[in-house]
């Protein structure tokens, strides 16, 4: 598998895929691709990285500016992390989180901000200590990383193509 940079040829193929990795998803609703197109759009889609392997995209993650109390420089939402159906469970996403980690560190980023799942992002170092909030979401799903500097704390404010 080769994890890659998105390229403008694969815009139609990303959109599929997170339409499907999220259709069969309980806490999703619907609008995954479509923040994707909006992220772009906007110009905020800061690292865009697919899995690609046996001649398809296989993965996706995006990574774009997050606000995080006064803090706004160096903090990056995580989000949407897509993997076609019939290759979820497969490591496919972790390698995803990985190599997308690896690059915003190396670039100098602060951190990273999601909300999800504790115990799947809790084993990349993600913590959910409610020091971050983001609108009625439970504390337990607000989770970030610090990679230097001090710890964030506040009202997590995403790109606006992430933005309920």
């Amino acid at each position: 598998m080769l994890i890659r940079p998105e390229e403008p040829s694969d815009v139609d193929r990303l959109r599929s895929l997170t339409a499907a990795a999220f259709e069969p998803m309980r806490f999703s609703d619907g609008s995954e691709a479509e923040a994707l197109d909006r992220l772009r759009r906007d110009g905020d889609l800061t690292l865009s990285l697919v899995a690609h392997d046996d001649h398809d995209i296989v993965g996706h993650i995006a990574f774009s500016p997050a606000t995080i109390g006064s803090e706004s420089e160096g903090w990056f939402g995580v989000g949407p992390v897509s993997v076609t159906p019939r290759r979820q469970r497969m490591g496919i996403g972790t390698a995803l989180m990985k190599e997308g980690l690896k690059r915003l560190r190396a670039q100098g980023a602060n951190g990273c901000v999601l909300t999800g799942d504790p115990a799947y992002y809790g084993r990349f170092g993600f913590v959910a200590d409610g020091a971050v909030t983001y609108q009625r979401t439970p504390a337990k799903h607000i989770q970030w990383l610090a990679f230097q500097g001090t710890r964030p704390r506040g009202e997590l404010r995403f790109s606006d193509g992430l933005q309920d």
